[in-house]
């Protein structure tokens, strides 16, 4: 079985990551790529974005474009955009992997409405090593106790990060 899947965010560092590792998986296909209005790279072939050869997929601004045919959409953008592809996935009925951090309480109930309607998988970071180290913390945190420890986060990263704290140091932080 293939799995059709649209990238939100085409352009930027993650999305050309997932474009890449969605070429790298057998059972998965790029059926669409989807840019914000006014972006250089509309137009353009999705996999030569990402350092492939051209697939046929151009980069679009039409999210309803992008998620035409997909099974799932894979999105690491901002609050405001995934809220409105939580909904198009909702009303469409493909699954929303959902990466964006710094969302707003108001943010988390608008995808919370759409995750009635669809599947939703949301987390601030998918990395297999930052889960495992939110168990470890909960559990240091827990045998620690707040009567005796202070717990400080520090987190650093490259100079293009867009939100802070991280959806990283935030789940740490829980």
């Amino acid at each position: 079985m293939t799995t059709r899947i649209a990238v939100t965010g085409a352009a930027g560092r993650m999305g050309r990551a997932l474009i890449a590792a969605i070429a790298q998986h057998p059972s998965a296909v790029l059926t669409g790529a989807l840019e914000r209005d006014g972006s250089a790279m509309l137009g353009r072939d999705a996999g030569l974005l990402a350092g492939l050869e051209a697939g046929g997929v151009l980069v679009t601004a039409d999210a309803r474009a992008a998620f035409d045919g997909a099974d799932a959409v894979l999105d690491f953008t901002a609050p405001a955009a995934s809220c409105a592809f939580a909904a198009l996935a909702a009303e469409t009925g493909i699954a929303h992997v959902l990466g964006t951090t710094g969302l707003s309480e108001a943010d988390q109930t608008a995808i919370g409405a759409a995750a009635q309607r669809t599947a939703i998988v949301q987390s601030g970071n998918f990395s297999l090593g930052v889960i495992l180290l939110a168990v470890l913390a909960e559990k240091a945190a827990a045998a620690l106790g707040p009567a005796d420890w202070d717990i400080e986060i520090v987190e650093m990263h490259h100079r293009h990060k867009v939100d802070a704290p991280s959806g990283t140091a935030l789940r740490m932080g829980e």
